[in-house]
């Protein structure tokens, strides 16, 4: 019999405290682009050196990956989130003094750090929480942070980086992180390590060296790279696409954006949680399936928005953007679900440092070296060529997807953090 979540006692409140710092994370990443114009004026900025912003930003990430990942699997995860979080915070309020292209590029970068440690530890946390056929179902909800948190950010910088300078969304967006982190200090408990685990531990699973040998863990870390490439080249540049080709305003572009985002985005998560958690009932493939799916049916719409009519663009990238988020939480639970607890923080890890070194680091530069030679639309039509790749890896690794087990544990031990 299925064990209900509720009886691992502070879950609820957990899955609260991190899907709202969540959606801080994802409002912060995505200030930028709403600003990006702003910044490229005041700075005399190519498409390329703006690309080159989110680049900074993830190599820091990526580098920071390896030892917070390390660090996750042997420390307690609640402390390194609350530290993490005041620390993008306080990147956020020192913005105001940034006044060069250099100063802008440390400071991004600083905020990868800060990030890289809440993407990796809560993830991991919460699978301590939850069984595994609950956990497509719980990271959707965490998840639904990534639409909602995007929109907030394109919406704010769009908005009062229009009407106050770019540098004022970064610090507003400051105090909600650092309330939160607070919050998560204060009133959220840390399950023991692998509490909601009861898969045996085979060395694919539970070592780091394993992870090479673990197909499961491998396609669907590819295939979210692929799709990451995709989603992060799309949304760093749509707000200068709509005002560029479309004619927008930059305020204008930043809310629509924000709006398609948000609806197309939640919507897609939402839907896309639901028929896998239904879908798992008849198929252990399913998490695979349903984001293979998700993957090649956003292919046509985003065409569309990119080289159709200017009536088009809107429609076409919301439903773009509903269809590339129908695999959001699904494919999340696959990874975490390929390993075992021993070394699920640095699995995670991995896996962001390879989305973001093949995914959303390289694309928005890529995008706009190819825009600097031709134009933005043809820079964008390499977003659908990796979201094909995604979608042939996802659908190839489904095969090795492993069958999920009933958890017949009627309460769960928990440490104090």
């Amino acid at each position: 019999m299925s064990a209900s979540p509720t009886k691992i006692a502070g879950a609820t409140t957990a899955l609260v405290l991190l899907t709202a710092l969540n959606f801080v994370n994802y409002t912060d990443r995505y200030i930028l682009p709403g600003v990006q114009t702003l910044v490229q004026k005041e700075f005399s900025l190519t498409d390329a050196s703006v690309g080159a912003l989110t680049l900074c930003f993830f190599v820091t990430y990526m580098l920071a990956a390896p030892l917070t990942g390390w660090m996750g699997d042997r420390w307690p995860r609640k402390p390194l989130i609350v530290v993490g979080a005041l620390f993008w915070s306080a990147c956020n309020i020192l913005t105001a003094t940034v006044h060069s292209y250099l100063a802008l590029n440390v400071r991004h970068a600083a905020l990868g750090i800060g990030e890289a440690s809440f993407g990796i530890f809560a993830p991991a946390l919460l699978s301590d929480f939850f069984p595994e056929r609950d956990r497509n179902r719980i990271l959707t909800i965490f998840y639904i942070a990534i639409p909602v948190g995007a929109a907030i950010g394109y919406g704010m910088g769009g908005e009062l980086g229009g009407r106050y300078g770019w540098r004022v969304p970064f610090i507003v967006s400051a105090v909600p992180g650092i309330i939160i982190a607070l919050l998560i200090l204060f009133f959220m408990r840390e399950p023991a390590r692998g509490a909601s685990e009861h898969r045996k531990a085979t060395p694919s699973r539970s070592t780091v060296i394993g992870l090479a040998r673990n197909p499961a863990y491998l396609t669907a870390t590819l295939g979210m790279a692929m799709v990451v490439f995709s989603l992060g080249g799309i949304s760093w540049w749509m707000p200068t696409f709509l005002n560029r080709i479309g004619g927008y305003s930059l305020g204008q572009a930043g809310l629509m954006v924000g709006a398609v985002t948000a609806i197309g985005g939640l919507a897609g998560t939402g839907v896309g949680g639901w028929i896998a958690q239904r879908w798992l009932r008849t198929n252990d493939r399913a998490l695979y399936l349903l984001s293979a799916w998700s993957a090649f049916l956003a292919v046509p719409p985003a065409l569309v928005a990119f080289m159709g009519p200017r009536g088009l663009m809107l429609p076409g990238i919301a439903l773009a953007i509903f269809f590339i988020m129908l695999g959001n939480g699904p494919l999340n639970a696959a990874i975490v679900n390929s390993v075992g607890p021993q070394v699920r923080a640095s699995a995670i890890a991995i896996e962001l440092f390879l989305i973001h070194a093949l995914g959303d680091a390289p694309s928005p530069w890529v995008i706009g070296k190819v825009s600097d030679a031709s134009n933005l639309r043809i820079g964008l039509i390499i977003t659908l060529v990796s979201m094909l790749i995604a979608a042939a890896l996802l659908w190839a690794g489904a095969k090795y997807a492993p069958p999920l087990e009933a958890d017949e544990t009627a309460s769960l031990p928990l440490v104090e953090a």
